[in-house]
């Protein structure tokens, strides 16, 4: 689901931003699935609720979810800020696949890497 990478640069929340959003982009979180609870998350991921609750507002903020008091928080049908995402991430992409393609590599190691493998290790 969501892997967090503690020598990352980037902040915990902003890991859980972009993990819950490349879910909702390939559609692993489908428009009006309900989020975990932000404490059922915090505990799976073992990190602190609050940080859970400010990728939640945050990602509000942004049009990707929306919350129903007492209810919990919804993934939204907003497919405009996933088409919006997903061109943000192929344009980050392109650039890297060329690259990869001059090194030699084939689609197979691609595959294996986006997995977080190494096909050749």
């Amino acid at each position: 689901m969501i892997r967090l990478d503690y020598r990352d640069a980037r902040p915990i929340y902003e890991q859980v931003k972009d993990g819950l959003r490349r879910l909702m982009v390939t559609g692993v979180l489908a428009p009006g699935e309900k989020l975990p609870s932000v404490r059922s998350l915090a505990m799976d991921l073992a990190i602190n609720p609050n940080t859970i609750q400010r990728a939640y507002a945050q990602m509000e903020m942004e049009g990707y979810v929306y919350s129903v008091a007492g209810r919990g928080t919804f993934v939204a049908e907003g497919q405009e800020q996933n088409l919006v995402r997903r061109r943000e991430v192929e344009d980050k992409v392109r650039p890297l696949l060329q690259e990869l393609r001059e090194l030699g590599m084939t689609e197979g190691e691609w595959i294996a890497l986006w997995r977080g493998g190494n096909e050749n290790a």
